[in-house]
C-alpha cells in the first residue's frame, strides 16, 4: 500500500488542491463529448470515412473504460500525484498530437494515446480527495468533483458546438483539442507545487496476471456495446459478451485469493455501498443517454444548431451544479431523502421537457424542466456517492475510485448501446425520444430502490481480508 501523509493542514492548501485535481478532471470528462458534437467538422476537414469518425469517437470511451482500474491501481504503486501529473502531461501532449493530426490515422491513434492518459488521471482525482479530505470538507469536495464530473459532458457539448460554428483562428475543428495544451502545462505546473507528495512503501505492486484478465474481460464486454448498435447486432458481439462475462467472473474469483489484487473486493463489503453504486451507475447512465438523443433531436427534428442544442443544456447545468454545491447545508434529514427523491425528480423532468418539445414550442416551455432534471440528478448522485465512500476506508481508496470511475462508464455505454437502439428504430425522432424518456423513467425508479436500500442501513462490515 502507499503511505501518505496526514490531511492537508489548511483550508488554502486543500482549494489549491482541489481547483488543481477538478481542472483535470473537467480536461478529460469534456474531451468525451466534445468530439462527438465537433464531429462534421472534422470528418469534412481531414476527409474522413463514417466509420474512422465512428471509431475516433468511439476509441476514446473504450480506451478509459479498459485501463480505469488498472489506472486506479497504479496510483497505489507509484503515487497518486505522480500518477496525476503523468496522466495529466500525457493527456496533453496527446492533445497536442491531436490538434496538429495530418490524417485520420494519425488522429486516431492521438485520440487513443489522449484516451490513456486520461485513464490514468481520473481515477486519481478521487482518490487524491478521498485520502486528504474528511468529514464535512469531504461531503464539500465531493459534491464539487461531482458537479464537474457530469457537467463535463454538458460542457463538452457546449464547447464542440461552439466550435463547429465558430472557425477559431481559422483552425477549423484543431481548437477543440489544441485549448487542453495550454491548460494542461498551467495545471502541470501548479500541480507539481501544491499536490502533497507521498512516498511508496515497496511493497505495493501490479498484479500483471490480473491486469491482463481484467483488459480482455473489459475489452470484450466494452467492444460490442460500442460497436454493435450501428452493425446491428451481429452474432459476434452477443459471442464476445459471453465471453466477457465469463472472463470477469474468473477475474472476480482470481481477485478474492491474489495477495496483490488489482481490484481489492473488500471495498465493498461495507452495508450500502454495492446498492448506493449501482444507483450512482444507473443516474449516470440515464444522463448520457439522455444528453445524447435530446441533442440528436434538437438538431434533426427542430433545426437546431449544435451551438443552439449545447445552450439548451444550460438549465440542467444549473440545476445539477447549483444543488451539488448547496446539498451539503441542507439538514440531515433532507440529505438522506435526497438520493431516494433525486432520481424520481430527474424522471419527471426528463419525461415531462421530452413531452412539451415540439416543432412550434419555445424553448421557455420545457427548459425549466430541464432544470428540475439536472438537481434530481444532482441529488440523486452527490449525497449518495458521498455517503458511500465515507463507508469505505482510506486505505481502498484506488479500489473505490476504480469503481466510481468504471461503474459508470459501463452505465454509460450500456445506455447508449440500449436505449440508442430504440432510439434509431423508432419511426421518427420524436417518438424515439419518448420511448427512450419512458425507459429512463422505469430505470430511475431502479435506481430509487437501490438508493433506499443504500440508505436504509448504512455502516461498515469488516474489511479485513
Amino acid at each position: 500500500m502507499v503511505s501518505h501523509p496526514p490531511l492537508v493542514a489548511t483550508a488554502t492548501r486543500r482549494g489549491s488542491m482541489l481547483a488543481v485535481l477538478l481542472t483535470g478532471q473537467v480536461m478529460v470528462s469534456m474531451d468525451g463529448s466534445i468530439v462527438s458534437v465537433a464531429a462534421p467538422t472534422i470528418r469534412a476537414g481531414l476527409h474522413a470515412s463514417g466509420a474512422e469518425i465512428q471509431l475516433l469517437v468511439s476509441s476514446y470511451l473504450l480506451t478509459t473504460g479498459v485501463l480505469f482500474v488498472t489506472c486506479a491501481r497504479l496510483g497505489d504503486v507509484i503515487g497518486y500525484r505522480r500518477a496525476f501529473l503523468i496522466g495529466l502531461g500525457w493527456f496533453t501532449g496527446a492533445s497536442l498530437l491531436c490538434g496538429v493530426a495530418l490524417d485520420p490515422t494519425m488522429l486516431m491513434l492521438a485520440r487513443v494515446a489522449q484516451a490513456i492518459g486520461a485513464a490514468l488521471l481520473m481515477p486519481q482525482v478521487f482518490s487524491l480527495i478521498h485520502r486528504h479530505w474528511e468529514g464535512a470538507a469531504r461531503r464539500r469536495a465531493i459534491g464539487v468533483y461531482s458537479m464537474v464530473l457530469a457537467l463535463g459532458v454538458a460542457i463538452g457539448q457546449l464547447v464542440g458546438g461552439l466550435v463547429a460554428q465558430v472557425d477559431l483562428f481559422g483552425l477549423s475543428w484543431r481548437p477543440v483539442f489544441l485549448i487542453n495544451v495550454p491548460v494542461g502545462v498551467v495545471v502541470f505546473w501548479i500541480g507539481s507545487r501544491v499536490l502533497p507528495r507521498a512516498r511508496t512503501d515497496g511493497q505495493a505492486r501490479l498484479d500483471l496476471a490480473g491486469v491482463a484478465l481484467l483488459t480482455v474481460a473489459m475489452t470484450a464486454l466494452t467492444l460490442p456495446l460500442i460497436f454493435g448498435p450501428d452493425h446491428g447486432w451481429p452474432a459476434w458481439t452477443w459471442l464476445t459478451l459471453a465471453f466477457g462475462a465469463v472472463l470477469l467472473t474468473v477475474f472476480v474469483r482470481y481477485e478474492s485469493t491474489a495477495r496483490q489484487p488489482v481490484f481489492d473486493l473488500a471495498a465493498l463489503r461495507p452495508n450500502g455501498v454495492k446498492p448506493g453504486l449501482a444507483s450512482c451507475c444507473i443516474v449516470m447512465g440515464c444522463y448520457t443517454v439522455f444528453v445524447l438523443t435530446l441533442t440528436l433531436h434538437l438538431q434533426s427534428e427542430l433545426g437546431y444548431t449544435p451551438l443552439q442544442a449545447g445552450l439548451a443544456f444550460v438549465p440542467y447545468a444549473l440545476g445539477f451544479g447549483t444543488l451539488s454545491l448547496s446539498w451539503n447545508h441542507c439538514p440531515r434529514r433532507l440529505q438522506s431523502a435526497m438520493p431516494i427523491v433525486g432520481p424520481l425528480a430527474f424522471a419527471a423532468g426528463t419525461t415531462v421537457s421530452v413531452l412539451l418539445i415540439r416543432e412550434d414550442a419555445h424553448p421557455s416551455i420545457f427548459l425549466p424542466f430541464l432544470l428540475i432534471a439536472g438537481a434530481g440528478h444532482a441529488a440523486g448522485y452527490s449525497p449518495l456517492i458521498a455517503q458511500v465512500t465515507s463507508l469505505v476506508e482510506s486505505r481502498f481508496a484506488s479500489a473505490i475510485s476504480a469503481m466510481n470511475a468504471t461503474g459508470p462508464v459501463l452505465a454509460e455505454v450500456l445506455a447508449v448501446a440500449g436505449l440508442g437502439t430504440v432510439y434509431f428504430a423508432a419511426s421518427s425522432s420524436a417518438d424515439g425520444l419518448l420511448m427512450v424518456a419512458a425507459a429512463i423513467a422505469a430505470l430511475l425508479v431502479i435506481a430509487t430502490t437501490c438508493a433506499a436500500l443504500a440508505t436504509r442501513s448504512p455502516g461498515r462490515t469488516s474489511t479485513h481480508r
